[in-house]
């Protein structure tokens, strides 16, 4: 309740920090999780009621996401591979990068866990047993940050998936909750990131097997487009929408958003 009122007093006096912010809408390109998990749902409301600036958001694959930025299709980056975003504003189409907020990637598996990850101290372990169990796992297989953060952990245990692919090693070439049907479905082990498994809703008897290495940790940045590589960028709405997010009150708002009495982000700007 105290968290709550903070919030709301928070909001009532960043009204004047951003009501001269443009009024044309700002297009958000971002990585699927954040938009599974309904944050934006509770967050765009809470912006556009401080500045009339209305937010649209394509959600797409981390890789996916910053193409399609790369290609002036949006005003906003927010996803989850920071190599690649850092590579982004190097190569000169956004303006700056900021940390944001994170979770964490979890392994989600049988309740029998025939590979016994449980077991297993590290997710290199984890990844390692798998391949040796000849236990089925689903790859989104995308290139989004979920994809890009699997691929580093298979590199780290040497190992080659692909030369394994169609047969333990199923790729789907989809989503976060479509990998998670098509997983489930065949008895799979799938990598997710915890917001998308707390918010999804077709879990059956599937439990969290492997979590907890410092490895795992999920961090998520916020771009603005360059509006010198893209002329018809929204970049006062873009700048305006970061800067709330990176703000006390946007940060106070993400850390609020919680499902099913579990908050899903944490909030890691360096507020000024």
């Amino acid at each position: 309740m105290i968290q709550i009122r903070r919030l709301a007093s928070l909001l009532a006096f960043a009204l004047p920090v951003y009501a001269s912010a443009t009024q044309q809408p700002v297009i958000v390109q971002s990585t699927t999780s954040t938009a599974n998990s309904g944050l934006y749902e509770y967050l765009l409301p809470l912006f556009k009621e401080q500045t009339g600036v209305e937010v649209r958001v394509v959600a797409v694959g981390t890789g996916q996401a910053i193409k399609n930025a790369q290609n002036c299709d949006g005003d906003l980056l927010l996803v989850h591979a920071k190599p690649a975003e850092l590579q982004f504003v190097e190569a000169g189409f956004g303006t700056d990068r900021a940390d944001l907020m994170y979770n964490d990637f979890i392994l989600v598996g049988p309740p029998d866990d025939p590979a016994s990850l449980a077991d297993e101290e590290n997710i290199v372990g984890a990844f390692t047993a798998i391949s040796s169990a000849g236990a089925r796992f689903a790859s989104r297989g995308d290139d989004s940050g979920t994809h890009k953060k699997e691929r580093s952990y298979w590199a780290a245990s040497g190992i080659n998936p692909q030369s394994a692919s169609g047969d333990w090693y199923l790729e789907t070439g989809s989503g976060m909750g479509a990998t998670l049907n098509t997983g489930i479905g065949l008895g799979a082990y799938v990598l997710t990131d915890r917001a998308t498994w707390i918010s999804f809703g077709n879990k059956q008897d599937y439990v969290v097997v492997f979590e907890g290495d410092d490895a795992l940790f999920n961090q998520y940045g916020v771009i603005p487009v360059n509006p010198e590589n893209c002329s018809s960028v929204n970049y006062d709405g873009a700048r305006a929408f970061a800067d709330w997010l990176l703000s006390e009150t946007g940060q106070a708002a993400i850390a609020a958003y919680t499902v099913q009495g579990q908050q899903l982000f944490f909030p890691n700007a360096k507020v000024k």
